[in-house]
């Protein structure tokens, strides 16, 4: 069917990145679109063009598909790859209905032939922005508090912008600290549960009856101290969004039933013997290797499947150095509005050491060394002897208890390992473990036995 060139859109202005290597008529076809009105930034090839990507985001490629070294097919690919649902239309002088079909079915919004009409292009162009703002592309406040130019995080957003559109469960993993309900949030907040509750919840930070009777509620008497009925987060969350955080560290049973309320919708509070209906979209992260944990049986793999249907990577902040000035300007002005308002920023030097430290807190210890070297400033530009101060005061600092626990674990193993010089059957004996559930200690903690035996190179520590 012919496109009919509509008037200008309200994205008149968006932004197209062409793509041809024929110069001659990438010039014209890009005069055409600056005329009306559309900023054009034009690339000679699919590489040229992926380095552009990469510079400013397009709202959409307009791409030739025979082209040398790589095709628009090829481009296209590899632009799902670092931004999906980003747009593309496809041109091409040898245009065929199996071309168009299988081009169309791998997700190239249009498929249109040289030499294209007019009217059939601008109409193919309207409709693709219309779409974008359909999906809610053209509204970026749902992500606000994330702050980024990272290449990596634009295209983790990008993703979760797509999948907020549907209830699908989506696993947030990346280490402690890189902002995993940070990210939650902003997907509740695209979704169409924003105006619903957000409710969060660390499975890892409560025993397990109390996490079970916070998740499902309890019924009056259901155990010592329930004096009253407790309606539990999944109804908390009705209509929302429920985030468990660190869903790596719930007991085993609790998987179970967990599983059954997200796979019959309903809730049945402790001690009671009805169930209450939920409409609840589940988001859950952790910075375990849940894979690992499924294989050694830490976590049911039902559950893994029915929460994992996307996972979305955080990565740690020293992947994302040009994010810290960034976070540093944000951070200061926050932090100076509650303490010191004449507090400006760092100077040059501190700045570099911030960009320049690994960061093994990540973003949550960024945010308490700022705080820290505001509190104590009392210039307008913070020096870098307070920033060196304040990290070797967060290196000191008390770890979580998931941090303590995990950090003794490994250091009590290493222990038992030197001392019976590997041998694991000795090892376990000592601490009270069968070889089974040592085996998957060291696993979990990296360990090998044989590193720790007589004359082996390169002890553990």
């Amino acid at each position: 069917m012919k496109h009919v060139a509509t008037t200008p859109s309200a994205k008149i202005s968006a932004h197209i990145l062409l793509v041809d290597d024929d110069v001659s008529l990438l010039k014209l076809l890009g005069m055409r679109l600056e005329s009306r009105g559309y900023r054009v930034t034009t690339a000679e090839s699919g590489r040229d063009a992926l380095k552009r990507l990469d510079e400013a985001r397009p709202d959409l490629v307009l791409s030739d598909l025979r082209m040398d070294e790589m095709d628009g097919m090829a481009l296209f690919q590899e632009i799902q790859r670092r931004m999906p649902g980003l747009p593309v239309i496809i041109l091409t002088a040898h245009g065929s209905i199996p071309d168009a079909v299988s081009a169309t079915r791998q997700g190239v919004f249009s498929f249109l032939t040289k030499p294209v009409d007019r009217d059939e292009l601008f109409g193919a162009i309207d409709d693709a922005l219309a779409h974008l703002t359909n999906t809610g592309e053209g509204d970026d406040s749902w992500r606000d508090e994330i702050i980024t130019r990272s290449p990596e995080m634009e295209r983790i957003l990008e993703q979760a912008r797509m999948v907020a559109g549907s209830d699908v469960s989506v696993l947030i993993t990346g280490p402690s600290g890189s902002g995993k309900e940070l990210l939650a949030n902003a997907i509740h907040k695209a979704s169409s549960r924003a105006d619903k509750p957000f409710v969060a919840i660390n499975c890892g930070a409560l025993p397990e009856q109390l996490l079970e009777s916070e998740l499902f509620g309890h019924a009056r008497g259901a155990f010592t101290g329930a004096i009253s009925e407790h309606g539990g987060l999944f109804q908390a969350a009705d209509g929302g969004t429920l985030f468990l955080d660190e869903i790596g560290d719930m007991p085993l049973s609790l998987q179970v039933k967990l599983l059954r309320v997200l796979q019959e919708r309903q809730v049945r509070p402790l001690g009671s013997t009805s169930s209450i209906p939920v409409d609840v979209r589940v988001l859950s992260a952790t910075h375990r290797d849940l894979d690992q944990a499924m294989h050694e049986g830490e976590f049911r793999e039902d559950l893994y499947y029915r929460l994992n249907v996307v996972n979305l990577k955080l990565p740690p902040l020293k992947d994302r150095a040009e994010d810290v000035p960034l976070l540093v300007k944000h951070l200061v002005a926050q932090a100076a509005s509650r303490h010191k308002p004449f507090v400006k920023g760092f100077s040059p030097e501190a700045m570099n050491l911030l960009a320049t430290s690994s960061w093994p807190g990540n973003v949550r210890q960024l945010v308490n060394v700022v705080e820290q070297c505001v509190a104590l400033s009392s210039a307008p530009m913070i020096p870098e002897a307070l920033v060196a101060q304040a990290l070797v005061a967060e290196d000191n600092a008390l770890p979580t208890f998931n941090d303590a626990r995990a950090g003794f674990e490994r250091s009590y193993l290493v222990k038992v390992l030197k001392i019976t010089e590997g041998n694991v059957t000795q090892a376990a004996r000592i601490a009270g473990r069968n070889r089974t559930d040592f085996y998957k200690l060291l696993s979990r903690h990296e360990l090998e036995p044989s590193a720790f035996k007589p004359g082996a190179q390169n002890v553990q520590h």
